[in-house]
């Protein structure tokens, strides 16, 4: 092993994220030192929320900096170990970043156990499905009957929600960007009803969709989508805040939806924003019981697969103008 080859950040957008922010490099290969593994990637997840800590609204990703390699969780095989009690050979989640090797202290991976699926650890098993499990049973606290929306629906975390809200007995209906990926929600993992928030009629939709109002607002997004389900919502209905994907990607994000705090108020609605991170000591749990449902079939992971470090830039353009279903992984050779 000679190198390691890396994309790096090569310039801060102002606007739009193009391609041509990121670079491939060459770079020295890492060694593990005390008390660390050294990782050789076998994949890793291009979410929306690294967007965030490239324009600096993500506190918990500290100052958004050019001529770093991009940041991002993947899976490996440990191929070096110092860390007692991690074997060589091991398969594990760490904070790779856009890299083919990178070494950890043992506390910042996670082993994974030899009869998991390591992707699933950059989907269900991971941040993804842990920030959706959280994010909808701890902070929307659904209770069986209500209905459930989600927006993004079609996402790497949109798309475990809505699954996770029927497995527990609710309604849900989400929300997404085409025709075709609301008919993959509702015919392939189980959505009630799926509605279009580029169609003209979309308020309309909506409403026709949500005949008995809105209990639980899963929010992905903010913006309008977030304006129209506060006027849908129930009252003492909750929304578990996760993320802000249409502000991610503009120098111009829309104001705040009208009808904040009145509806708010008038309804006696709960708004809570959450990180995944606010709940590690139950990660254990969680996957225990997701990893369960997967066994089961109640829960289906849809990955969104590109190959090679090459493509990963394109492919983080791609995912914020709504091109991924499911979570978008990059493999390496």
């Amino acid at each position: 092993m000679s190198g390691n080859q890396q994309v790096l950040i090569d310039s801060l957008p102002q606007g739009k994220l193009e391609a041509g922010h990121y670079r491939l490099n060459d770079g020295a290969m890492p060694e593990a030192g005390e008390g660390q593994v050294l990782v050789k990637t076998i994949a890793f997840a291009i979410t929306a929320g690294t967007r965030a800590g490239l324009q600096g609204s993500a506190s918990y990703a500290g100052a958004p900096q050019a001529g770093i390699v991009m940041n991002g969780t993947g899976v490996g095989e440990v191929v070096a170990s110092n860390a007692e009690g991690i074997a060589v050979g091991s398969k594990v989640m760490a904070p790779t970043g856009w890299q083919q090797f990178s070494a950890h202290d043992a506390k910042a991976v996670t082993v994974i156990p030899d009869n998991h699926d390591p992707i699933h650890y950059l989907g269900p098993l991971g941040v993804n499905g842990l920030t959706a499990y959280f994010g909808l049973l701890e902070v929307g606290q659904p209770q069986a009957g209500e209905t459930v929306m989600v927006s993004a629906a079609a996402g790497s975390v949109g798309h475990l929600v809505g699954q996770i809200a029927k497995i527990k007995g609710n309604r849900v209906v989400g929300v997404c960007g085409s025709e075709e990926k609301g008919a993959l929600l509702v015919s392939q993992l189980g959505f009630d009803a799926a509605v279009n928030y580029k169609d003209d009629g979309f308020r309309q939709s909506l409403k026709a969709a949500t005949p008995d109002g809105v209990d639980v607002y899963f929010d992905n997004t903010g913006g309008p989508i977030l304006g129209a389900a506060l006027f849908r919502l129930n009252a003492g209905g909750r929304i578990a805040c996760c993320g802000v994907v249409s502000q991610y990607d503009t120098d111009r994000p829309e104001p705040g939806p009208k009808g904040v705090p009145g509806l708010l108020v008038n309804k006696r609605i709960t708004m809570r924003g959450f990180l995944v991170f606010d709940f590690l000591e139950q990660y254990a749990a969680a996957r225990e019981e997701m990893h369960g449902w997967l066994d089961s079939g109640q829960l289906r992971s849809l990955t969104d697969e590109v190959q090679g470090l090459s493509a990963a830039p394109e492919a983080f353009v791609d995912l914020l103008a709504g091109g991924n279903v499911g979570t978008r992984i990059v493999r390496l050779d």
